[in-house]
């Protein structure tokens, strides 16, 4: 196995980590879609990833890279990356800016895996800040949500840069020909809006992208859209939004259902949520680091863990990143 196709897992980072973690590992190399052993890294403390895969009938081939240091899920990440260098994820950036492996995944703290994958690996030629890509199934087919929270202050380039790149994650990863992108305002017409969404709007109308106009936050369950561009401010509110809407809807249908003595399965009620997890696909992509880095749910249980090994896996073997920097230099 070549370095160029392993991908680095954090063992350490989350709220159910290593074992939840190690677990998911064990299942992505298991069942249909299976990962080869061998491509997997993981990173963290040797000892507690060596137990706990004793306890699971022991280690399987999985390479372990010992890092001695966790960052929790509440630190602040300028701090952890000076006062803990050798952490697990910024032992697991290293191993991609050393080009040992191609991708990184991590359901640790958000900041922090922003802030190594920026300072460690790198920043794809062209694009000034990385933006974070959740997948959502809201109206029965995948949709792209950028950016959730990497860059609350977005200019009309960086905009520009997040339809180009969710447009390219779509079309590779998620198997659609020709993304329909759609910018997030407050109205339909091209001069809605703030001045920089004004700005965004002029250079998506001029790029070759399949650019559908101005959409409206009700769009977002409506379909109309592929791929749904804003600024991490209000992406990582509409992410949350959501989250907890589908739960409240789900109480209150729950609450109505028991007063009228209907029996909902829990199963049932379960199911209703899947379209709001986007743990289901493996989990939030950070477009526009010099190499593959998902992001997991603090929460993330092995199933969780599992898919976004394999979303890495994905997009890492699509040339995810080849087809962003063609995109951003079409005439090189």
């Amino acid at each position: 196995m070549t370095s160029a196709r392993k991908i680095a897992l954090d063992a350490m980072g989350g709220d159910n980590a290593p074992a939840e973690i190690v677990n998911g590992a064990l299942q992505a190399i298991a069942g249909d879609e299976a990962l080869s052993v061998d491509r997997l890294i993981l990173v963290g403390d040797s000892s507690q990833i060596e137990a706990h895969l004793e306890s699971c009938g022991g280690n399987p081939g999985f390479e372990i890279v010992h890092a001695s240091e966790v960052v929790g899920m509440a630190e602040d990440p300028r701090k952890a990356m000076r006062g803990k260098p050798d952490n697990s994820i910024s032992k697991a950036a290293s191993l991609l800016k050393r080009g040992e492996a191609v991708s990184l995944v991590s359901m640790g703290n958000t900041g922090m895996v922003v802030a190594a994958s920026t300072l460690v690996v790198g920043r794809l030629p062209g694009i000034r800040i990385p933006s974070i890509a959740v997948t959502v199934g809201l109206s029965g087919h995948p949709m792209v949500l950028m950016d959730m929270g990497a860059n609350v202050d977005a200019t009309p380039e960086n905009l520009f840069h997040n339809g180009l790149m969710g447009a390219v994650y779509a079309q590779d990863v998620l198997g659609i020909e020709t993304p329909r992108l759609g910018l997030l305002n407050v109205g339909e017409e091209a001069e809605k809006g703030p001045q920089r969404c004004k700005e965004a709007h002029a250079l998506l109308s001029a790029s070759e992208l399949n650019f559908i106009g101005n959409v409206e936050g009700g769009d977002v369950f409506a379909g109309k859209a592929d791929v749904i561009v804003t600024d991490g401010f209000t992406g990582n509110i509409i992410l949350k939004l959501l989250e907890q809407f589908g739960e409240l809807v789900v109480r209150k249908l729950l609450g109505s259902a028991h007063e009228a003595g209907i029996k909902i399965p829990a199963e049932v009620a379960s199911s209703a949520l899947q379209d709001l997890d986007y743990a289901a696909y493996g989990g939030a992509l950070l477009l526009g680091i010099n190499g593959i880095v998902i992001i997991g749910h603090g929460r993330s249980d092995a199933r969780a863990v599992s898919n976004a090994l394999k979303q890495a896996a994905r997009a890492a073997d699509s040339a995810l990143n080849e087809h962003i920097i063609a995109g951003l230099h079409p005439n090189d």
